[in-house]
C-alpha cells in the first residue's frame, strides 16, 4: 500500500470521520474503499460503453418503410384516460 497525504475542508473531514465511524472503519480504510469503489464503477462503465460501441448498427425499420404517425405511436391503452 502507498501512503498519501490529503487536505480536506473541515466539513468534509468531519463528515468522512463520522461515516467511517458508522461503518466501524478507520478514516484511511473508509477513504481507500470509497476510492476503490469509484475506480471500479468508472472501469465498469468504460467497459460497457466500449462493448456498446463495438456492436453493429441496426435499422429500426426497413428501407423505404414509412415511419409511424404520432397517433399510431401513442395509440395505446396506457396513454388513454
Amino acid at each position: 500500500m502507498k501512503n498519501v497525504t490529503i487536505s480536506l475542508d473541515a466539513n468534509v473531514a468531519r463528515w468522512a470521520r463520522i461515516k467511517a465511524a458508522e461503518q466501524d472503519k478507520s478514516l484511511s480504510r473508509f477513504l481507500a474503499e470509497l476510492l476503490e469503489e469509484r475506480m471500479k464503477h468508472e472501469s465498469d462503465y468504460d467497459a460497457a460503453r466500449r462493448r456498446f460501441k463495438e456492436g453493429k448498427p441496426f435499422a429500426f425499420r426497413e428501407p423505404g418503410e414509412k415511419l409511424p404517425t404520432r397517433d399510431e405511436i401513442y395509440d395505446r391503452k396506457i396513454f388513454r384516460r
